[in-house]
């Protein structure tokens, strides 16, 4: 597989921290890999090291400069909000056919691996009228799904797999990454997870284990 989106249940689930594990994984075995996150708010220029995008850069082994953070990261806002509530306060709007056309580009040129990070959750507004689904719709490639181990993650987590499978996308794998200071055991959300989408494959991370970005990179490679 060449592309792949990742996209989560929510905000701050994990997506980067997956994404850039991955990458460095690709790298570490000589496998050509680039990233995209297209879509961003609270962006500040002056942490923009701290930025998914900087995140994600660090992890390609490129600088964090003002010129690559434009190239893969060109939508993005300072407010901490929704992608067309952000937009909004700087009197701008995201243009969801420019988005579609540049993602479509970047697959198209890829000569190896490529993710595409999404923002927020899989229902998060980009403007008016689309939302992350119709922008995952309108790519078609395959999807990897980041949850966590939190109070409420299975509902998310099985209404998103409900709702991505409805509008024929692939799902390769579930990443449960697990979530601090939770009072609901990992092990438990895998296992009801398991039990109702017993033909994806649920990908453990644990938090205080160095984790190993090999099952996941293998399943999406597949």
């Amino acid at each position: 597989m060449s592309a792949c989106f990742i996209t989560a249940t929510g905000t701050d689930i994990g997506k980067t921290y997956v994404a850039s594990g991955l990458i460095r994984h690709w790298r570490a075995a000589g496998r050509p890999v680039e990233a995209l996150k297209p879509v961003a708010t609270g962006f500040d220029p002056a942490s923009a090291e701290a930025s998914d995008a900087g995140v994600l850069l660090a992890a390609l082994g490129r600088p964090v400069t003002p010129a690559e953070i434009d190239r893969i990261s060109p939508w993005r806002y300072a407010a901490p909000l929704s992608p067309d509530m952000a937009a909004q306060r700087e009197s701008r709007s995201i243009d969801f056919d420019a988005l579609a056309t540049f993602s479509q580009a970047a697959i198209a040129g890829n000569k190896g691996m490529l993710l595409i990070e999404g923002i927020g959750g899989i229902m998060v507004p980009l403007d008016n009228r689309h939302t992350v689904l119709d922008w995952m719709v309108v790519l078609n490639i395959p999807l990897l799904l980041v949850t966590g181990s939190y109070l409420g993650s299975l509902s998310d987590t099985l209404t998103a797999l409900d709702v991505l499978t409805r509008r024929g996308l692939t799902v390769k794998a579930v990443v449960v990454n697990e979530t601090p200071g939770s009072q609901v055991a990992i092990e438990s959300t895998i296992e009801t997870i398991k039990r109702f989408a017993r033909a994806i494959p649920i990908v453990e991370m644990r938090r205080m284990a160095a984790p190993t970005f090999r099952p996941l990179a293998e399943r999406l490679e597949s």
